[in-house]
C-alpha cells in the first residue's frame, strides 16, 4: 500500500474510533480489550498518537527515554476535554504524516521501505484495530477494505511476528496457513504460512498445500479474527482447529 492510502485509513479509523466512544460512554467496558475502558483505551491511542508523532516531527533517530516520552504527550485530560484531546492529537498525526519528506529519517522498530511508511503504516492498523475495539463495545464492528486489511495481515504475521517468533511456541511442530480469497487487485500478498515450533514460528509468505490448518476467507474478516477481534465461526478452518486455537491463545500484541 501506497504512504498516502494509509494515511487516510488513519484519519478514516481516528474519525470512526471517536463515533464509537461518544456512543459507548467512556465507562463501558470494550470486550476485546478486558483490561481496559473505553476510557482508557482512547486515552492509549491519543497517547500512542502523540509518541509516535514526536519520532517523525523532530526526525528523533534514538528511542525516547521514560521522561521524554511523558513530555512528549502530557498528561490526561479530564473527561469532558477528552475526545476534544485525542481529536487534537490524532488530526496532528495525519496532517504531520501527510507533509513530512519522504526521506524523513527517524527511529522506528519493523522493517519498512522508509522511516516515514514504517509511520504510517503501524498507525493506520494501530487505529484502525482499536476502532474496531471501541465500535465491538457498542455493537458490531465494521469492516475494512480488502487491499487495507491484506496489509494489516502482513504486518501483523511478517512484521510482529517475523521479529518476534519465539512467542509462538508449539509443544509438537505445527503449521497454520492463511488464504484471502478477494483483494486480487491488490500489490501486495495474499496468503502466508506460520509454522509454529517448540523453539517459535517462521512465517513466510505464500499459504502451504500441506499445512495442518488452513484459514481461508475475505481479508476484512482474516485482519480482524488474526488480530483477535471477532471470531472464525464462520470463516473457512479446514483441517486440525487445535492449531487455529494455539494462534488465537498465543499471538498477542501487547503495549509495553
Amino acid at each position: 500500500m501506497e504512504i498516502g492510502r494509509h494515511i487516510d485509513a488513519l484519519e478514516r479509523g481516528g474519525l470512526d474510533l471517536v463515533d464509537a466512544a461518544e456512543k459507548a460512554g467512556f465507562d463501558a467496558p470494550v470486550p476485546t480489550c478486558p483490561e481496559w475502558s473505553v476510557r482508557e483505551l482512547v486515552q492509549h491511542v491519543g497517547y500512542v498518537h502523540r509518541w509516535a508523532a514526536t519520532y517523525v516531527r523532530d526526525c528523533r533517530t534514538a528511542i525516547l527515554t521514560d521522561d521524554e516520552e511523558a513530555d512528549a504527550v502530557g498528561p490526561f485530560p479530564a473527561d469532558d476535554a477528552l475526545l476534544e484531546w485525542f481529536q487534537a492529537g490524532h488530526a496532528a498525526l495525519v496532517d504531520l504524516l501527510r507533509a513530512a519528506p519522504a526521506d524523513t529519517a527517524c527511529w522506528h522498530f519493523l522493517p519498512a521501505d522508509t522511516p516515514l511508511a514504517f509511520w504510517a503504516r503501524r498507525q493506520a492498523h494501530e487505529t484502525t484495530i482499536h476502532r474496531a475495539d471501541l465500535q465491538g463495545a457498542v455493537g458490531d464492528i465494521a469492516g475494512v477494505e480488502a487491499d487495507l486489511g491484506l496489509d494489516g495481515i502482513d504486518e501483523l504475521l511478517m512484521g510482529f511476528y517475523g521479529s518476534r517468533g519465539r512467542r509462538l511456541r508449539s509443544e509438537t511442530s505445527c503449521t497454520l496457513a492463511v488464504h484471502a480469497l478477494d483483494g486480487a487487485a491488490s500489490d501486495g500478498p495474499r496468503a502466508w504460512t506460520v509454522s509454529m515450533t517448540p523453539e517459535g514460528a517462521v512465517i513466510t509468505r505464500g499459504a502451504s498445500d500441506t499445512a495442518d490448518c488452513t484459514l481461508r476467507g475475505a481479508a476484512s474478516s482474516l485482519y480482524l479474527a488474526l488480530w483477535n477481534r471477532r471470531s472464525t465461526a464462520d470463516l473457512d478452518v479446514s483441517g486440525d482447529e487445535s492449531v487455529l486455537t494455539l494462534w488465537r491463545e498465543r499471538a498477542t500484541i501487547r503495549w509495553t
